[in-house]
């Protein structure tokens, strides 16, 4: 099976909450790369590159959260692959 890159865009209670370190860990575990970082809007953006199944059963998963995280919604899109390897919290 072929890898796809993602994008999601992440609303609802996702910033102040470890949302981003809880998406690194969760993606650190289905074995993707890419990257996750806040919006100035409020909202979390994040790319999600690796095999499909994967991928998806990590946009699945971002409903979740961390436990203090409320999401309303989640948009998501086709990507770019990411250039640097594993998955890291852009700033």
């Amino acid at each position: 099976m072929a890898d796809i890159t993602r994008t999601a865009r992440i609303t609802g209670r996702v910033q102040g909450v470890a949302y981003r370190a809880w998406v690194r860990g969760q993606a650190g575990k289905f074995g993707l790369g890419g990257w996750v970082r806040n919006c100035d809007d409020g909202a979390v953006m994040a790319l999600f590159h690796g095999p499909e199944a994967q991928v998806e059963a990590m946009i699945t998963a971002c409903w979740s959260g961390p436990v203090a995280a409320s999401v309303r919604n989640i948009e998501t899109g086709s990507g770019t692959p990411p250039t640097e390897p594993g998955f890291h919290i852009q700033r």
